[in-house]
């Protein structure tokens, strides 16, 4: 799956990094979601351009066994569908804090 952007983990647990595609081209941070008080509400909100864009849940990939982060982005340049990403590892990546947003088509 190609990848739509990248993040950096920070140190307090978020995310910051850019949004990038043919037609976007955006600073993102995913932040904890410090107001989190059930488990269907989601771990992570996420901004772009000061303006919150979607939200993040952590998920377990029970090939793997690791945790992930699943994202679900909404705005009007994305048209009337939501966009699925996951935080993952991209090719050539040796930072272990750097994370791609691998775009997750739902159909």
């Amino acid at each position: 799956m190609p990848a739509i952007g990248y993040v950096t983990k920070q140190a307090n647990g978020s995310f910051k990094g850019q949004l990038k595609t043919l037609s976007i081209r955006s600073e993102v941070e995913i932040l904890p979601n410090s107001r989190k008080s059930a488990d269907v509400q989601p771990d992570y909100r996420v901004f772009a351009g000061g303006v919150e864009v979607g939200a993040g849940w952590i998920r377990h990939s029970e090939a793997s066994g690791k945790d992930y982060v699943s994202l679900a982005l909404a705005a009007p340049e994305f048209g009337p569908r939501r966009l699925y990403a996951n935080l993952g590892r991209a090719a050539g990546q040796d930072d272990p804090d750097a994370f791609a947003l691998i775009w997750n088509p739902n159909d």
